[in-house]
């Protein structure tokens, strides 16, 4: 653990005259922010080929949803693109890289939320917001089963379900599940078994290992790979804003690595690891009127992605306390977040979180040693980082 606070933030305000010119040149506003994870990662020992190994996937991950939102796509889908990448990928703890609990075996959360509903479900209550779940086993993307119940209702009217009965809800849907065995990976095998202080030899293959052990963006191997984090604690998550003013927040993860069975961690927990909305701008009748001319919505929203020491983000409601101070005290997204993770790291929580809000700002403030980190806007340009001390830069071809 740190023994000093290191609180950085990457957070990208569009300044008045950048908004103002986007809507003269009709530009549309939009925007996709990820992390994959924060805490336990240094440059000590790690190569600028593994760091730009995750910078890729990273990138992958950014076009991805890109390439939703360009054309108009909604924030959901273009968040659940996003992760899906992340999700296939070993290099992160969500997927096919999560880690062990201490049994040896992965349970996988994950989660969605929105700031209102969907343009391509228009009949959705607004009361619905999101969907979590906890527990997995089999869903070979959490985040595709987190979609699917959001948009099933009558399938599944709770907030938040677990273990076999959102799995077998989510295979009535058509949600892609898969043997546990496609979640085993070696490196995160070895942590598991060094972090309980035994030994790793012999690694302990599994019994039927699932023949689908490689991606297809080009990131790892099963047995090619070093992971940059040891004994990760973290996520992957992406917020989206997409033309429409609908803010998507979407999160996957393995939990903590040797946590008990049955552990939840803050991931599936509306409020801590997660949250979306929005509300009205409470204002006077003249400020109300001088936002009206300058063309200044009266709606104001924000979602939010968390990653790291998830019972401290519990503890705290990490999440939505970001939007709180927003909304009761009228800080900018940037400052609201800082606080929320300055907090965190007070009480001894590490980690970082990623925001966005309705007028396009991102926040990226972490309290640790890095987080895996990515924007792209209508350029088109994947901008990452993955270091404390480092900005977000495109990667050199």
């Amino acid at each position: 653990m740190i023994s000093e606070k290191r609180s950085y933030s990457t957070g990208q305000s569009r300044s008045k005259t950048q908004k103002r010119s986007a809507k003269q040149n009709g530009e549309q506003n939009y925007v996709l922010v990820i992390h994959g994870g924060a805490g336990t990662m240094g440059r000590e020992g790690s190569s600028p080929e593994v760091q730009l190994t995750y910078k890729k996937a990273l990138s992958e991950a950014l076009k991805s949803g890109y390439e939703v939102l360009k054309n108009g796509g909604e924030a959901m889908d273009a968040a659940v693109a996003a992760v899906t990448v992340m999700e296939d990928c070993p290099l992160f703890n969500s997927g096919k890289g999560a880690v062990f609990n201490v049994d040896g075996k992965i349970e996988l959360e994950t989660s969605l939320m929105l700031s209102k509903p969907p343009a391509s479900h228009p009949a959705m209550p607004t009361s619905r917001r999101g969907s979590s779940v906890t527990l997995l086993t089999h869903a070979r993307n959490p985040s595709h089963l987190a979609r699917a119940l959001y948009l099933a209702p009558e399938r599944a009217p709770h907030p938040m379900l677990s273990g076999v009965t959102a799995e077998s809800i989510g295979a009535d849907l058509g949600v892609p599940m898969v043997d546990t065995s496609y979640f085993w990976t070696e490196p995160r095998w070895r942590e598991h078994r060094r972090g309980l202080g035994l030994p790793e030899e012999p690694v302990q293959y599994p019994d039927s290992p699932d023949s689908d052990s490689t991606t297809d963006i080009g990131c790892v191997t099963n047995d090619k790979w070093d992971p940059l984090d040891l004994m990760p604690t973290g996520t992957v998550g992406a917020v989206a804003l997409d033309v429409r003013g609908c803010i998507a927040a979407v999160t996957s993860t393995g939990g903590r690595t040797n946590k008990l069975v049955g552990r939840v961690g803050d991931t599936p927990v509306m409020g801590c690891g997660f949250w979306a909305e929005e509300w009205k701008r409470e204002s006077g009748v003249l400020k109300r009127t001088w936002d009206r001319l300058r063309g200044k919505s009266q709606i104001e929203g924000v979602g939010v992605s968390g990653t790291g020491d998830g019972d401290y983000y519990i503890r705290q409601a990490a999440a939505s306390n970001i939007a709180r101070r927003m909304q009761y005290l009228g800080e900018p997204l940037g400052e609201a977040a800082q606080h929320v993770i300055d907090d965190l790291f007070a009480d001894g929580g590490l980690g970082g979180v990623i925001a966005v809000d309705r007028d396009g700002n991102v926040a990226l403030p972490l309290n640790c040693n890095g987080m895996y980190r990515g924007v792209i806007r209508p350029d088109g340009i994947p901008l990452t980082a993955i270091f404390f001390d480092e900005g977000l830069s495109e990667i050199e071809s």
